[in-house]
């Protein structure tokens, strides 16, 4: 099995129309996915397997008028078929580096109490500024 972490671009759209299970919370919708990818300061890597996309990153650079530039990590997901075996580990490195391009100096992300996977992928990586900081989130239907 071929496996490549690729960052995708404006027109790139087509690479995720063959998806695993799981990747992704809902179906990916072409339109989204193009609007997305158009917008300055978006960043999206996708894992593939022999042409299917089995692991997906999405990032937002927040840029601030008395703070650094920090890369939001908005999402990771992998099928589960595909878990452990180090791609959400590649994908977060390749957006680092997105994120270093792009004049960041902090990413941050967030996950569930309960997910334990994701604590202990964040929590293995290298150099982060202390231990998982408590935040409370209010979401607001617009």
């Amino acid at each position: 099995m071929k496996m490549e972490i690729v960052r995708l671009h404006p027109g790139d759209d087509a690479l995720v129309m063959r998806v695993a299970d799981d990747v992704f919370d809902e179906p990916v919708r072409p339109d989204r996915l193009a609007s997305y990818l158009r917008e300055s300061g978006h960043f999206m890597i996708v894992a593939l397997a022999d042409g299917v996309v089995v692991g997906q990153c999405a990032a937002v650079i927040h840029r601030h008028p008395d703070k650094v530039s920090e890369l939001y990590i908005d999402e990771v997901g992998v099928s589960p078929a595909f878990q452990r075996h180090g791609i959400a580990r590649k994908m977060l490195d390749a957006m680092f580096a997105i994120g270093r391009e792009n004049g960041c100096e902090e990413a941050w992300v967030g996950t569930e109490p309960d997910n334990g996977a994701a604590r202990a992928l964040y929590e293995s990586r290298k150099e982060p500024h202390g231990p998982a900081e408590s935040f409370v989130m209010y979401v607001y239907e617009l």
